[in-house]
């Protein structure tokens, strides 16, 4: 069963790829209407036009369009002008593949573990949003969030009651909101947007309140330690922007798949 798990991750890392590249597309296509400015592109679709290289056009076939082999089989590059195509396209297939799998060992071959998947990939294509934009889409994280609050009202979510589902989903969200609010008081600038608040709420709408102060306490250690690395190794500086967003997605995701260790060791 982990095997087809691993194919349905790939199949699935694939579409996300196309996510992570579009769902930003259509977002700043939106926002150029809004402004009243006629966008350059027209607005790209997350199904339709198929799938194509961005540089020269060329519209994919479909045995360049199989998860990872074809990577593998055109040596990284495309087809047509074989312009290199990003490390990012196969790691995240890979990534997406190796989710699953942790999903089906964690929790078998369960209506949970299907969640997980979609709870894990959400997380995951998110994640890549947010390091190659600094955004985090609203149709994600509030997707995210109502999806673990239904699932949490069924009994198949991340294991917690209804009340604590409701209560995780408005503390995660007031927590990092009134960080970010204090933030921009004190200083006159924004340092943390809303979409990390929306990203926290979906997390203790999956989760529970209880396991948010951990949480926040590992993604802000992660978050240290990576921007303490860049700053050594003079990739950054105290003004370049970290987002946030990856390393609430991984506390996240441990969280998951560890949540009643860590509830227990939390709690006591």
């Amino acid at each position: 069963m982990e095997g087809l798990a691993v194919i349905l991750g790939l199949v699935m890392g694939s579409f996300l790829n196309v996510v992570i590249y579009r769902l930003p597309k259509q977002m700043e296509h939106d926002w150029a209407l809004q402004c009243g400015q006629t966008p350059p592109d027209p607005r790209p679709g997350l199904v339709l036009p198929g799938s194509h290289c961005p540089q020269c056009g060329h519209a994919l076939a479909w045995f360049e369009n199989i998860p990872l082999l074809s990577f593998i089989v055109q040596r990284g590059r495309c087809r047509a002008c074989a312009t290199r195509i990003p490390w990012r396209y196969p790691l995240v297939e890979l990534a997406a593949a190796g989710l699953a799998m942790v999903a089906v060992r964690a929790f078998g071959l369960t209506l949970e573990a299907v969640l997980v998947m979609g709870f894990l990939w959400t997380l995951l294509a998110l994640a890549v949003i947010d390091v190659r934009t600094l955004l985090l889409p609203d149709r994600l994280t509030l997707g995210l969030l109502w999806v673990g609050l239904l699932a949490n009202a069924a009994g198949y979510g991340g294991g917690v009651f209804l009340p604590d589902a409701v209560l995780g989903a408005a503390a995660g969200y007031a927590s990092l909101a009134t960080v970010a609010w204090g933030y921009a008081r004190l200083t006159g600038r924004e340092g943390m947007g809303l979409g990390d608040a929306k990203l926290l709420a979906a997390l203790g709408a999956w989760l529970g309140w209880m396991v948010l102060p951990l949480i926040v306490l590992l993604a802000s250690l992660l978050a240290l330690l990576v921007g303490g690395l860049a700053l050594l190794r003079g990739r950054a500086d105290r003004h370049t922007a970290l987002p946030f967003g990856p390393f609430l997605a991984l506390a996240g995701g441990l969280a998951m798949i560890w949540g009643q260790k860590w509830g227990a060791l939390w709690l006591g």
